[in-house]
């Protein structure tokens, strides 16, 4: 586990549960891999050097803060050329909103989406 990383943490009478950053992470980043136009997500300048230095991190591009019982997000992603920022960006939103609440109970604050770039995708050759 990382070592700079929060947790939310429930204490309940039958013991605790604690929910680590990373968790919330590779939540919002697997529901924004099912949103139809994002391209994927692109971490923020300076976050790439990790995985130079070998510590690959499978939820780049997702930033999380806890806030007592909330949680904000910001999310960097590319988005496919042709699709509408904000509809994809809404819908974006939608999606990590369920997914991270459903699974957690935690209130989500704030989405903030970060579009970082356009990949222009090649049409496939007809025969």
């Amino acid at each position: 586990m990382s070592e700079n990383r929060d947790y939310y943490t429930n204490r309940e009478d039958s013991g605790s549960i604690n929910i680590s950053e990373d968790v919330l992470a590779s939540i919002s980043a697997l529901a924004a891999g099912e949103v139809e136009g994002v391209a994927g997500l692109n971490a923020p300048a300076g976050v790439d050097l990790a995985e130079l230095l070998g510590k690959k991190n499978l939820t780049k591009g997702v930033k999380i803060q806890i806030v007592g019982q909330t949680v904000i997000i910001d999310l960097y992603i590319n988005i496919k050329y042709g699709y509408k920022i904000p509809e994809v960006a809404g819908k974006l939103q939608n999606a990590v909103i369920s997914a991270v609440e459903s699974m957690t109970g935690l209130t989500v604050e704030s989405v903030n989406v970060h579009v970082t770039g356009i990949t222009f995708e090649s049409k496939p050759e007809e025969n």
